[in-house]
C-alpha cells in the first residue's frame, strides 16, 4: 500500500559462538556479504531479537548492504553467557579479541557505539594493525561518574543503577521506560514497546545493574589520545543518554578525528529521521563503500538503473538535495543533476517528488 512503510528486507543471518579467555561464551552474528564491518558489543543487545526490531532492523539492512556486518552480544547479555563475574573494560576488550581471533579477521573497520566506543578505542590502541577505520557514534571517553561535576550528577548515575535493580525484571515497564526515553525519545509507541521488551530480554536485573555501574566508571581519555587510525565521531545534538559535549570532547581527544553533529534527540538513530540519511552518507563516504563507483546496470523495481543512479535515488528518497548528495558522493552538482534526469526518464516520472514516492514504495 502506498504510504505504508515496509520493513527493510534482510539477508540471512548466521550465528556462531566463541570463548573468551576466562571461559565466557560470546554469541556472534554476521549478516550480509563483502568486506567485514565489525560492531563492538554494547549494552542492550540481543543479536537474534534485533532481526525483528523496528529500531535495529534498519541498521542491519543498511550496514549489511555493502559489508559482512558482524556484531556480538556483550557478556551477560542476549545469547552470550549470562553467568558472568567480570564486568570490566579489560574483559570487554578481551571478548572483542576473542571474536576477531575466532573469525580470523586481519583488518577491518570497527564501529563503537555508545559505551562500545570505549571498548573500540581500547582495542584499537592494542591492535592498531587490525583496525582500518574507527567509527564512534554516540560514544564517550568518560562514564557518568567520571564526568560528574557535582553531587547531583553522581546521585543521578547511582539512582539509575538502583532503578534497574528495583524494576528491570517487573512486568510493568514503567521503570524500564526511563531508559527507553533516554535512548529513543523520538520513537513511536511500537518502538518504545519493543525497546522496553529488549531491556527485559537482554539481561537480568543484576547483570544490567553491574554493567551500568561499570560503564559509569569508564575513562579512556588517555587511550583516545593515543589513537592513530582514521576516526569518525558522530553525535546527536539532543542526545539524552550521552551529552553532546562528550562527543565533542571525544573528537577533540583523538588526533585528526572528523566530527559530525547529527540533528536528532535520539541516542540510537531512527530510520525515519533526517539524521539517519546523514549518518549513512557520512559513514559510507568515510569507509569508501559507495556503490556509485560501479556502473554495471542493476534492476531496481521495474527500472534498470546503474548502481550509481541507484545510490543517487536512494539518497533522494531520504530527503537530501542535490548539493548534499554531491557532497556525500564526492561528485559535482552537475553530475548529480544529470543522473537525476536519467533516473526520472527511466522511472517514467516527471518530478523529484514522484521519484521519492516511487523509491519508497519499492525495495531498493
Amino acid at each position: 500500500m502506498p504510504g505504508v512503510q515496509r520493513p527493510p528486507s534482510l539477508p540471512r543471518q548466521s550465528l556462531r559462538f566463541c570463548t573468551a579467555a576466562d571461559g565466557t561464551r560470546i554469541a556472534i552474528a554476521s549478516i550480509g556479504s563483502g568486506a567485514p564491518l565489525v560492531r563492538c558489543a554494547h549494552w542492550l543487545s540481543h543479536v537474534e531479537h534485533d532481526l525483528h526490531s523496528p529500531v535495529w532492523r534498519p541498521w542491519l539492512a543498511e550496514l549489511a548492504r555493502d559489508h559482512q556486518y558482524i556484531r556480538y552480544d556483550q557478556r551477560g547479555c542476549g545469547l552470550s553467557d549470562s553467568t558472568v563475574t567480570d564486568f570490566s573494560l579489560d574483559a570487554w576488550v578481551g571478548d572483542l579479541e576473542a571474536v576477531i581471533d575466532s573469525l580470523g579477521l586481519r583488518r577491518f573497520p570497527l564501529i563503537g557505539m555508545s559505551q562500545g566506543g570505549a571498548v573500540a578505542i581500547a582495542y584499537t590502541v592494542r591492535h592498531p594493525d587490525k583496525v582500518s577505520h574507527l567509527v564512534l557514534p554516540g560514544a564517550y571517553a568518560r562514564g557518568a561518574l567520571q564526568r560528574a561535576t557535582g553531587s547531583a550528577e553522581r546521585l543521578e548515575a547511582e539512582t539509575l543503577v538502583n532503578l534497574i535493580r528495583l524494576g528491570w525484571g517487573r512486568d510493568n515497564a514503567a521503570f524500564r521506560q526511563v531508559f527507553t526515553n533516554q535512548f529513543i525519545p523520538g520513537g513511536t509507541p511500537t518502538q518504545h514497546q519493543w525497546w522496553n521488551e529488549l531491556e527485559r530480554l537482554t539481561a537480568s536485573p543484576e547483570n544490567a545493574a553491574r554493567t551500568l555501574e561499570a560503564f559509569h566508571r569508564i575513562d579512556v581519555t588517555e587511550l583516545a589520545r593515543q589513537l592513530r587510525v582514521p576516526t569518525l565521531v558522530l553525535h546527536a545534538r539532543g542526545d539524552a543518554r550521552v551529552p553532546f559535549d562528550e562527543g565533542l570532547r571525544l573528537a577533540a581527544l583523538i588526533p585528526g578525528a572528523r566530527f559530525v553533529p547529527l540533528d536528532s534527540d535520539n541516542h540510537v538513530l531512527l530510520d525515519t529521521e533526517p539524521a539517519w540519511a546523514t549518518f549513512l552518507a557520512e559513514l559510507r563516504a568515510f569507509l569508501g563503500t559507495h556503490p556509485a563507483d560501479a556502473e554495471a546496470g542493476e534492476s531496481v523495481g521495474d527500472a534498470a538503473l546503474t548502481r550509481a543512479e541507484s545510490e543517487v535515488l536512494r539518497l533522494v528518497a531520504t530527503g537530501l538535495d542535490n548539493h548534499a548528495i554531491a557532497r556525500h558522493l564526492h561528485k559535482s552538482e552537475k553530475t548529480v543533476r544529470n543522473q537525476l534526469s536519467s533516473i526520472l526518464d527511466k522511472l517514467g516520472v516527471h518530478t523529484r517528488a514522484e521519484a521519492i514516492v516511487w523509491a519508497r514504495d519499492r525495495p531498493m
